[in-house]
Parts: structure tokens; sequence; C-alpha cells
């Protein structure tokens, strides 16, 4: 099993084998948390334009969305775990768009064989997937700040994910704490950032390993792809 730590919107699309999507803060960690709380189906999409086409089509779906972070104008939730409203949320489909994670299942596609999405919250079941299954090409794909500036929390999940197939360790308590003085983990605890990044998000994205759920991107119409619980 060969194993590459990609980073970035541009380097996902050199992807090959089983890739890796990580987006820690929120994407992949809202989408666990969506189906625990009982959406019905997701469907991650590049732009925002084809969610809202999606929700012209299906007025019942629920749109969830941010670029840089804010909620995208007239849709119905932002990408915040925390912020997550049970009545649009359980039974429900929610079409999701972002600035990195769901950019990285597009680019991923082009020549991964199958895509998974992952985050802190299901890291293990995740490295237990592919351990599992051992494909002879993995591609771990960090998505960063807006799938172009390295982060160091979808960093420390690629190399955590890594160590997992390798029999490596990873510090992560001591890792978590040096996040949480980063820049990317500061904004969660600022005051004037609270509307849109609140502090229990950074709780419940660095659950680590919280999930026992694999999540796979699968692609059902251009620009279109469902995530579906792989069994």
């Amino acid at each position: 099993m060969r194993i590459r730590i990609l980073q970035g919107v541009e380097e996902a699309k050199k992807a090959v084998g089983t890739a890796v999507v990580i987006d820690v803060f929120r994407a992949f960690s809202l989408e666990c948390y969506l189906f625990a709380s009982g959406a019905e189906r997701i469907l991650p999409v590049g732009a925002v334009e084809t969610a809202k086409q999606l929700k012209e089509a299906h007025p019942e779906y629920t749109l969830i969305g941010e670029r840089h972070g804010k909620i995208i104008p007239g849709f119905d939730l932002g990408n915040s775990p925390a912020q997550m409203v049970m009545s649009m949320i359980k039974d429900k489909t929610v079409v999701h768009t972002t600035s990195a994670g769901t950019q990285g299942i597009v680019a991923a596609s082009i020549g991964a064989d199958e895509v998974l999405t992952g985050s802190l919250v299901n890291a293990r079941a995740v490295a237990n997937y592919i351990f599992k299954k051992n494909p002879d090409e993995v591609s771990i794909i960090c998505m960063g700040v807006m799938g172009v500036e390295q982060s160091p929390e979808d960093t420390l999940c690629g190399e955590y994910i890594k160590s997992l197939l390798t029999g490596g360790t990873v510090n992560m308590e001591e890792e978590l704490k040096a996040i949480r003085n980063h820049k990317e983990g500061k904004k969660f605890f600022d005051p004037e950032l609270q509307d849109i990044f609140p502090a229990k998000d950074f709780e419940m994205c660095t659950d680590v390993d919280r999930f026992d759920m694999v999540l796979k991107a699968v692609k059902i119409d251009d620009d279109v792809y469902e995530t579906v619980v792989v069994e």
C-alpha cells in the first residue's frame, strides 16, 4: 500500500486509488453529525448555483453551505455542527456546499477509484476501512483553508490516518493543544466570531474517533455527489 498525503484542491486532482478528502473544520465533521442526527441523504455539490438549482427543483431539500465561513445568502443553514436545526435535518435531503471540502470531492473524483471523506471524528473508522480493503494506492487529501492554504487540523487528521495504517504514532493531545492556539483554532474562541465560528464547533470537530462511520462520495450527476454510509 502506497500512501501519499496531498494538500488542497490542485493536488486533489492528482489523487489515485482510494482517496480520502479531509475537512475537519468543518465540512466532513458536519456530515457525520448530520447522519448521526437523522439526515436521510446528503448531496455534496461544488457550486452554489448547483445547490440552488437542486433546491428549486426540490423545495423540500435543506440547503447547507458556506463561503469564507459564512452562511450563503438564501441557504437554510451554514456549515456549523453546533448550529444544526433538527427540524431541517431529520429525515431530510441535505444539499451541502463549502469552500474547501466539497470542492475536494469534485477534484479527487477526476482520477481516484473511490472517494471517501474524512475528519477527526471518524478517522479511525476510515483507516480501518482502508486497511481491510488494502488498496495499492491511497491518496490522503488535506483540504486546508479555502482549498489553497495548508491548515494544521487537516494535516493532523491526514497524518493520524496514515499512522493508523502504518503502525506509527501521533501525540493527539499535544497536537490538538497546538491547533487550539493556531489561528485556525483561535477563531472559534473569538467573541466577535461566535455567530460564524461558535466555540462548540471546535470541541465537536476535534472529538477524535467519536463515530464508527465511513462516508463515501458517489457521483450521481455533473457536480452533484451523494454521500453514502459504507456498510
